[in-house]
């Protein structure tokens, strides 16, 4: 036996005809399948089961339905063929089912009241439609009735009927007035499900003629009215006047007044009553009261929970509304109305009934012959719905019979169908809330596989995503379907790949080997196809530079950043978004290829920035939060409570924080008594507070105001407080910082820092100064003084120590008494100096002085320290006097000794001490006198070197300027330099110290010399000074090469050579142009790439021809000439060899001196070094 095929259900795209067994009205058909293959009727669309029409317009009733061939369509009514041929005012559309009947020109729609089917029909089968109840709507008229005035006394309840018309459908009710205006309804007026309306209790205001119920027909779009209805309402204070009027009876005139009454029910009636609603359905249930004061409706259920999410209350809680009901909403509903007085409740007993609902509706079935297949309507319902199949429209008990068929309840069986076997099968579950009617066919198709997939489509794939590739197909029996990678690749398994059961190759991962071409083979007994599909692998899209979290001030510029890498053959678009929706249209926003900029940031650009980077295959994004801060914003509503003399409290509401916290607050204060305008800091408390106790002085005008800082600064003030005035009182302080120092020597000024305004504590404000003299029986001596901060105490002897204290008073009395402090009275000039001065030389720069400290009674101030005057009398040894400048050493307090330092060596000073205090310097110490040892010498003062012959020099030099002793003798060391700057042996020479200049003799022709000279003293050696020095070459060859150099014929030789060389070069170039064969060429064809060693363009010569020597770095301080002449290699020394670059000067008796700059020394010389570059004459010495 065959079995069953398996038709799973695949991605919308992928769904193939009949490939998926689901509703007939939800297969998505392939329309190049559709004129291919045959398939029984489904019908697509159709009129509701109950259709209620206008009977003004032309009544439409629907019927479509496919298949192929295209159907039939024929229709009943009322159980019997109705035949619209024979009907002149019904037509059907054509390729439709659809009947049009013609109303709009002489029909009467009541003639087709009635119940239709509709069949359609082809060769494979037949489907139909529901039953379709069509009924015309009916919008009649109210009946006449005469309606009595309704007279109610005040607090009574009251019912106004509204009984509207029977109306096909029902009508929607409402109340008016004669102005058209609806009547307001509350919790004691109110309609209900009826329409009619109900007053919980009626008030004076109720009285009104116009009444009026409304019912509007929707379906004809008229609304009736019914005749207005009057209502007059009698309070009792009015009823007893016209009682009192016309009568005198007692009895009558003392009516009882309006009073209340609990709550009684109005609709519904009696204690319990029944409600049945049908599954899905809106369960609507009402209770409605009247009594005084108005009742309130609360509903519950009993023995269990009104349903969450679909329970509401309408109508002032009037009504309960459940949506979507279901068994388990049936049960008891008690509603209760309750006021002052009372309550009364009602039950509703609930039953939830059920037409009939699927729960496995029929399916189509696409067999081929041979196969097996099931057709399963299962239904459910309140009461159960009975189960009954129908073939092709016919009850299935009387249908043609089908030996593959087998009916088993709500399931029909087929085995080892035939083509003939198709047919459509309608199953039809009803009781008595209603019916459900569907159809399902079973077509038996032999059919080879087709390959729906166009050939050779291209999927383009993010690496590393998976990629779906499709291969939608139909046959029957259906086909297997196998994959091949490659032209001549093998079939695809193994857990890298997933197949689907529609087609689809899925590659889970793809990587950038996954790419090629894929082919999809479909095969089953009645043949083979297959078809090429392409896979190309792209990289994804990434974000590399995301944007980051900014906070920035308001008023400032701010950047994101979104820097994408993506595949090339794509192309990106990038879109910015702020809070998930577009950028404002503002032009402070600025979108750069990889960044967005704001301008002029304000707060409202507060928020999340997305980048977003979309590509035709994928999309990613990264989002910043931009924060933008600024300094709070003022704190408001400033207010005082807890007034006391030396305290309050102050609280604010802080502003704005600009989303920057608020750290702390300031308060500042105004004294508007003493400084107005001027504000003063107070106190500060931290950001989370919004109140502070405040201390008080007295006799202060106070007003306050608090600043708000953030991290980005303070706020704007606050607007002030109300001012406070504080009572006074005496003051709290006295003045600070009270000192006596006296400014002449017999007196003694006392100052002090005044009390500010609010320190004062009352009016009056004043000082009282007081002083006597310390250690001494004296009484203390007092004044009181007035807007000043300075007292002068005459007559006080020189630099005495006073007791001083100063004590503030106002016109309520004296501060605390005032702290002591002491001061001292004028100072005087010293009057002794200091003695026993001594002098100790240390070292001939450095010497140290003693002296003995003068009686602290002869200094009559504050001793300061000693100054120490010195300076040099002479040089010792030139016995020369010059311009004396005295020079001053200050040691601080009551030092006894110092340094002197930079003393020049062998020389005579002078010195004299003096003490030093507040008010000057007092007498000199008599001068010391002492001299310091010799030193070394400095360096020579000029060295020069002449009249230069083959082997001699001439040296010449000057004394040291400071000699610091007595020169002893002159050494003079020098060696020669080669051409390689190496240094020869050294010579030294000494030389007496009265010798001025000095002839070297049997020096070595045309050689470069280095000389080192300094001078001595019986100390030691002086510092160096050097210099370098050429003795000539031999005049005859030297006058030899000036005459070959000034010559004629040498000139012309040297052009001669140098026209020749271009004419070669020439004839090189155009040689190698035309490709004639020269050394160049036979090299460059020993080369693949002629491009390896090109010719140097921008100076006309060719690479293969360069010298390895040419690119080896000159020696060490040589250069080329300029005028491009080339220096032999065995020449001698030149002017250019040790001049590195350096100008050169020539000393004015010819000498050469300047920067040596050649190879250093082997031998290190001390001292400043200077160089000499070599004779202009030895030059010319590179040229032989």
């Amino acid at each position: 036996m065959m079995k069953k095929m398996s038709i799973p259900t695949s991605r919308a795209s992928l769904v193939l005809f009949l490939c998926q067994i689901i509703s007939a009205l939800d297969v998505p058909l392939d329309s190049k399948l559709l004129e291919e293959l045959s398939q029984p009727p489904t019908i697509t669309q159709q009129s509701p089961k109950d259709y209620i029409v206008d009977p003004r317009e032309n009544i439409v009733i629907q019927c479509e339905a496919k298949g192929k061939p295209p159907p039939s369509f024929s229709w009943t009514r009322n159980g019997t063929h109705f035949d619209i041929d024979k009907d002149a005012q019904v037509t059907m559309k054509p390729n439709s089912g659809t009947l049009v009947v013609n109303i709009m020109n002489g029909g009467k729609a009541e003639a087709y009241e009635g119940v239709y089917q509709c069949t359609a029909r082809n060769e494979r089968g037949a489907a139909i439609s529901n039953n379709i109840v069509i009924r015309p709507s009916r919008s009649p008229l109210w009946t006449k009735e005469k309606l009595e005035p309704n007279h109610v006394r005040e607090g009574d309840s009251l019912v106004l009927h509204c009984r509207p018309p029977v109306g096909l459908p029902p009508p929607i009710i409402f109340w008016m007035d004669n102005a058209f205006q609806r009547l307001p309804q509350s919790e004691r007026v109110s309609q209900g499900l009826n329409g009619d309306l109900y007053f919980a209790n009626v008030q004076p205001e109720d009285t009104r003629e116009d009444y009026i119920c409304y019912a509007r027909f929707n379906h004809t779009q008229t609304i009736q009215q019914k005749q207005p209805i009057s209502v007059k309402v009698f309070s009792m204070d009015s009823l007893n006047d016209t009682i009192a009027a016309n009568l005198s009876d007692t009895d009558i005139y003392g009516a009882k007044p309006v009073t209340e009454r609990p709550p009684v029910l109005l609709t519904p009636t009696g204690s319990t009553s029944t409600k049945v609603e049908l599954r899905g359905n809106v369960l609507l249930l009402e209770c409605i009261a009247a009594g005084l004061p108005t009742p309130v409706i609360r509903w519950i259920k009993e023995g269990g929970e009104l349903p969450a999410n679909r329970t509401f209350f309408e109508n002032f809680k009037k009504t309960l509304k459940i949506i979507d009901v279901s068994e388990a909403d049936s049960g008891n509903y008690k509603c209760i109305a309750r006021n002052t007085l009372g309550s009364v409740h009602h039950v509703i007993s609930v039953t939830v009934k059920a037409a009939p609902y699927w729960i496995t509706a029929p399916r189509n079935l696409v067999l081929s012959p041979g196969e097996d297949g099931t057709l399963i309507c299962r239904a459910n319902g309140n009461p159960k719905p009975s189960i009954s199949w129908l073939a092709n429209g016919v009850p299935i008990a009387i249908a043609p019979e089908d030996p593959s068929r087998k009916v088993d309840g709500d399931t029909i069986i087929f085995s080892h169908v035939q083509e003939r076997s198709s047919a459509v099968y309608q199953c039809n579950a009803s009781n008595e809330y209603g019916y459900l009617l569907a159809n399902a066919f079973v077509n038996v198709l032999a059919e080879p596989p087709r390959i729906l997939t166009p050939a050779n489509k291209l999927y383009q794939v993010i690496a590393d995503s998976p990629a779906l590739l499709d291969c939608a197909y139909f046959g029957s029996p259906k086909p297997e379907i196998e994959w091949f990678k490659g032209v001549k690749g093998s079939i695809l398994r193994g857990n890298e790949y997933i197949f689907h059961d529609n087609g689809t190759l899925e590659i889970p991962v793809a990587q950038k080997d996954s790419a090629g071409t894929y082919t999809c083979v479909a095969r089953n007994e009645l043949g083979k196809i297959q078809n090429e599909v392409q896979l190309e692998i792209k990289d994804p899209t990434m974000i590399i530079k995301q944007p980051e979290y900014k906070v920035i001030q308001r008023y400032g510029q701010v950047s994101f950043e979104c820097i994408i890498k993506h595949d090339s053959t794509l192309l990106p678009t990038v879109v910015w978004l702020k809070d998930n929706d577009e950028l404002p249209d503002d032009e402070r926003f600025l979108v750069g290829k990889d960044n967005l900029t704001i301008m002029n940031v304000t707060d409202k650009d507060d928020g999340t920035y997305t980048c977003i980077v979309n590509t035709t295959l994928d999309s990613v994004s990264a989002s910043a939060v931009l924060t933008v801060v600024a300094r709070p914003n003022p704190p408001f509503d400033l207010e005082l409570t807890g007034q006391l003399e030396r305290s309050i409290e102050l609280s604010w509401i802080p502003g704005d924080e600009n989303n920057s916290p608020i750290t702390n607050f300031v308060i500042e204060y105004e004294d508007a008594l003493h400084e107005p305008g001027v504000w003063h800091y107070q106190t500060e408390v931290s950001g989370t507070q919004t109140t502070a106790q405040l201390k008080l002085s007295p006799y202060v005008n106070y007003s306050f105001r608090v600043i708000a800082v953030n991290k980005i600064g303070r706020s704007q003030p606050s607007e002030p407080s109300e001012q406070y005035l504080t009572k006074s009182a005496s003051p709290d302080e006295n003045p600070a910082n009270v000192q006596g120092i006296g400014s002449e020597p017999d007196n003694l000024v006392i100052t002090w820092e005044p009390l500010k305004g609010f320190q004062s504590n009352g009016p009056g404000l004043q000082y009282k100064v007081s002083w006597r003299q310390k250690d001494v029986d004296d009484e203390w001596t007092s004044v009181i003084v007035a807007n000043v901060s300075k007292y002068i105490v005459s007559g006080t002897p020189t630099f005495v120590p006073y007791e001083v204290k100063v004590q503030a008073l106002n016109d309520l009395g004296y501060a605390p008494e005032p702290s002591e402090v002491i001061g001292h009275s004028g100072e005087d000039l010293p009057m002794v100096a200091p003695g026993n001065v001594q002098v100790h030389v240390i070292n001939s720069t450095l010497a140290k002085v003693h002296w003995d400290p003068v009686p602290l009674k002869t200094v009559r101030g504050h001793l300061q320290g000693y100054k120490v005057y010195y300076w040099k009398v002479q040089s010792l040894s030139r016995r020369s006097r010059r311009h004396v400048e005295k020079k001053i050493l200050t040691f601080r307090g009551n030092k006894t000794f110092g340094m002197l330092p930079g003393l020049e060596p062998y020389s005579s000073y002078k010195l004299n001490v003096r003490v030093v205090n507040g008010k000057g310097e007092g007498p000199a110490s008599p001068d010391k006198v002492f001299k310091t040892p010799e030193g070394v010498p400095s360096s020579p003062s000029f060295l020069k070197i002449t009249n230069p012959t083959l082997d001699s020099l001439t040296l010449e030099w000057g004394s040291p300027t400071h000699p610091n002793g007595v020169l002893t003798s002159y050494t003079l060391k020098f060696q020669p330099i080669n051409n390689t700057h190496e240094l020869g042996p050294l010579v030294e020479i000494r030389i007496p110290a009265n010798e001025s200049s000095l002839i070297l003799k049997n020096l070595n022709y045309s050689t470069r010399y280095k000389f080192y000279f300094n001078a001595q003293t019986s100390v030691g050696s002086g510092s160096q000074i050097t210099e370098e020095a050429v003795t000539i070459m031999d005049e005859a060859m030297a006058s030899r090469q000036v005459d070959i150099a000034t010559q004629g014929w040498f000139i012309g030789l040297m052009c001669a050579v140098a026209l020749l060389i271009l004419i070669l070069l020439i004839v090189c170039f155009i040689r190698r142009n035309k490709g004639g064969k020269y050394p160049v060429k036979e090299k460059e064809d020993a080369h693949a790439d002629p491009e390896i060693q090109p010719m140097k363009e921008d100076d006309g010569t060719f690479g293969e021809y360069s010298d390895a020597e040419d690119h080896k770095p000159l020696k060490k301080g040589s250069r080329t000439p300029s005028d491009r002449t080339v220096k032999k290699e065995d020449s001698d020394d030149s002017l250019v060899d040790y001049g590195e670059g350096v100008n050169g000067q020539f000393n004015e008796d010819g000498s050469f001196i300047g920067q040596y700059s050649g190879k250093k020394e082997k031998e290190p010389a001390e001292g400043n070094e200077s160089s000499e570059a070599p004779s202009p004459v030895n030059a010319m010495n590179s040229f032989v």
